[in-house]
C-alpha cells in the first residue's frame, strides 16, 4: 500500500496575510475625524465665504470690510484693551493666589468667592456692571450719598470712562480664570524650593523672581494664550455696557451678520480673529518655551 504525498498548494490556494490596521489609528482616527469636523470644515467654509461669491474669488468684501469707519476703531479699541487688561490680570491673579498659597484664615472661602464670576456669563456680567455705571447706577446714588458729583461714565462722547468701565468690567469677570490655572500650577511647585532660598537669605521678590514664576512658566503660557484668545473675543460685556459707543472686532462681526445681513464681510472679519489669534499664541510658545525645548536659541 502505497501512501500518497499531499499535493503542494497552489497559487489560488495560498492568501496573502492581511496588513492589520495599527491600534494607534483606531484610537486616534475617530479624533481626527471629530475636529476636521469641528474645526476644519468650518475654516474651509470661512475662507471661501469670505473670499468668494458667485462669480468666483474676490476681495470686495475684505475691502468692505476695511473701509468700514467702525473697523480700525474697533481694532484699537480691542489691542488697547488687550495690552492694558492682561497685565493687570496676571498681576492681580498672582497675588491672590501667592495670598492663597500661604493660607490665611478662610482662604477656601477667599477662592470660593474670586472663583463666583466663573460662573456667570459675558451677558450677565456686563449687565451687573451696568446696573453700577449707569447714571442712576449704584456707582453715582454713593456718590451722590457721599456729597459728591457722578457722572456719565458711559456717555458716547467720553471714550476715555467708557474703556475705563469696559476694562474694570473684564477684570471682574475674567480674572479668576487666569486665578483657577496660577492656582493650579502653585501647587505643583514644592515649597521646598521656596524654603531653601529662604534659607539663603533671598527676599520675597527674589523667591517670586528667581523661583517661584520659572518654575510657573507652563502654566503661565496656558493661562497666557487662553486669556489672551478670550480676550480678542471680548463682546458681550461692552455691548451690554456701551452698545456701538464702543466698537470692538467681536461685535463688528456681530453686526455685519445680524444687523447689516452681511455673512460674507462677517467670515472677513472672524478670519482676522482666527489669524491674530494663531500670531498671538505662535509667539508665546516661543517666548515661553523653555531652552531645552525645540533647540537652543
Amino acid at each position: 500500500m502505497t501512501v500518497q504525498a499531499p499535493a503542494a498548494p497552489t497559487k489560488a490556494t495560498v492568501r496573502a496575510p492581511r496588513r492589520r490596521v495599527p491600534a494607534a489609528v483606531w484610537l486616534i482616527g475617530p479624533s481626527v475625524i471629530f475636529m476636521i469636523l469641528l474645526l476644519g470644515w468650518p475654516v474651509v467654509e470661512g475662507v471661501l465665504q469670505a473670499f468668494q461669491d458667485e462669480n468666483g474669488f474676490t476681495l470686495d468684501f475684505v475691502t468692505r470690510m476695511v473701509q468700514d469707519p467702525y473697523f480700525w476703531p474697533a481694532v484699537r479699541n480691542t489691542l488697547l484693551l488687550i495690552v492694558v487688561m492682561i497685565p493687570i490680570q496676571f498681576a492681580f491673579a498672582i497675588g491672590m493666589a501667592l495670598l492663597l498659597r500661604a493660607n490665611p484664615r478662610l482662604h477656601k472661602v477667599h477662592f470660593f468667592v474670586w472663583a463666583i464670576p466663573l460662573a456667570l456669563s459675558d451677558l450677565a456680567a456686563g449687565l451687573v456692571w451696568l446696573s453700577i455705571f449707569n447714571d442712576r447706577g449704584y456707582l453715582n446714588s454713593v456718590l451722590a450719598w457721599l456729597g459728591l458729583e457722578g457722572g456719565s461714565w458711559l456717555a458716547y462722547d467720553n471714550q476715555t470712562t467708557m474703556f475705563i468701565c469696559v476694562l474694570i468690567a473684564e477684570l471682574w469677570r475674567a480674572t479668576s480664570l487666569v486665578l483657577v490655572i496660577v492656582v493650579a500650577g502653585l501647587q505643583g511647585i514644592p515649597k521646598d524650593y521656596d524654603e531653601a532660598a529662604q534659607v539663603f537669605g533671598a527676599t520675597f521678590w527674589q523667591r517670586l523672581r528667581h523661583v517661584t514664576l520659572p518654575l510657573l512658566k507652563p502654566s503661565l503660557q496656558v493661562a497666557l494664550i487662553l486669556r489672551t484668545i478670550l480676550a480678542f473675543q471680548t463682546f458681550a460685556v461692552a455691548q451690554a455696557l456701551t452698545g456701538q459707543n464702543f466698537p470692538l472686532v467681536v461685535g463688528e462681526t456681530y453686526r455685519w451678520y445680524t444687523g447689516l445681513q452681511n455673512p460674507n464681510v462677517a467670515a472677513a472679519l472672524a478670519l482676522v480673529i482666527l489669524v491674530v489669534s494663531m500670531l498671538t499664541s505662535i509667539f508665546y510658545l516661543r517666548a515661553l518655551r523653555e531652552k531645552n525645548q525645540g533647540g537652543t536659541r
